[in-house]
C-alpha cells in the first residue's frame, strides 16, 4: 500500500486595509480550485514511488507530498470615526484555497486489487485537503467575528493596530488548528486506510 506523508497548508499573509467607515457589516469570501499532478504505474510500489517524486512541494521543503491545499488569507476593513472615538464599520475576510490532487493515468490494465487500493487511497487524500481547506474557511469566519466585535477605541490609528493585532492571533491559531489536524490524521492513517479497503472489498462482494 503506498505510503501517504501529510502536507502542511502553505499559509501567506493577510493584510487590512482601511477606507472610510460606512455601517457595520461582515462578508467573508471563500473561494477555491482544484489543480491535479499525473501519475503513472501499475503496481502499489510505483505509485508509491511517483506519488514521493511528483507530488507538490510544501513551505520551501523538498519533500513531495500526495497531496496539498495552498491558502492565501487575504481582508480589509472599514473604520467609522465620530464622538471623539473609532470603531469598526465593515470588515471582509477573504480565503482561496488551491487543492492539489493526484491522477492516475493509466489505471487501464491495472489489478482490480490495485484499483481498490488507489480508490481508498484517492479518496482519503482528497477527504483530507478538502478538511485543510474547511479549516481555513472556519479560521476566516472566526477571525471576521473577532474584528467585528472590537470596542470603540480612541483613535483609528488604534483600531487598526488591534485589528492587526486579531487578525495576526487567527492566523496563529489557524497554523496549530492545522497542525493538529495532521498530526491526528498521521497517526490514524493506517487504520483509516484498513476500514476503507474493507469497505471497498465488501461492496464489490468480495471479489479479487
Amino acid at each position: 500500500m503506498p505510503s501517504v506523508p501529510r502536507y502542511m497548508p502553505l499559509l501567506l499573509g493577510f493584510s487590512i486595509a482601511i477606507s472610510a467607515g460606512n455601517p457595520v457589516s461582515a462578508a467573508v469570501i471563500a473561494t477555491k480550485s482544484y489543480s491535479y499532478f499525473t501519475i503513472r504505474g501499475k503496481t502499489a510500489d510505483q505509485l508509491d514511488e511517483q506519488l514521493s517524486t511528483r507530488g507538490p512541494t510544501a513551505n520551501g521543503s523538498s519533500a513531495r507530498h500526495p497531496g496539498a491545499t495552498k491558502i492565501r488569507f487575504g481582508g480589509d476593513a472599514t473604520y467609522i470615526q465620530a464622538a471623539g472615538r473609532c470603531k469598526v464599520g465593515s470588515a471582509k475576510v477573504t480565503v482561496h484555497t488551491q487543492i492539489i490532487l493526484p491522477r492516475w493515468i493509466n489505471r487501464k490494465g491495472a489489478s482490480k486489487q490495485l484499483s481498490m487500493i488507489w480508490d481508498a487511497l484517492s479518496s482519503d487524500i482528497k477527504r483530507h485537503e478538502e478538511r485543510h481547506a474547511e479549516i481555513a474557511r472556519n479560521q476566516a469566519r472566526a477571525m471576521e467575528k473577532q474584528i467585528l466585535a472590537l470596542p470603540p477605541q480612541y483613535s483609528c490609528e488604534r483600531m487598526q493596530e488591534l485589528v492587526t493585532e486579531v487578525s495576526t492571533r487567527g492566523i496563529e491559531e489557524h497554523d496549530r488548528l492545522q497542525a493538529q489536524f495532521d498530526r491526528v490524521e498521521a497517526v490514524n492513517f493506517q487504520n483509516r486506510m484498513m476500514r476503507l479497503l474493507d469497505h471497498k472489498f465488501k461492496a464489490s462482494g468480495g471479489a479479487r
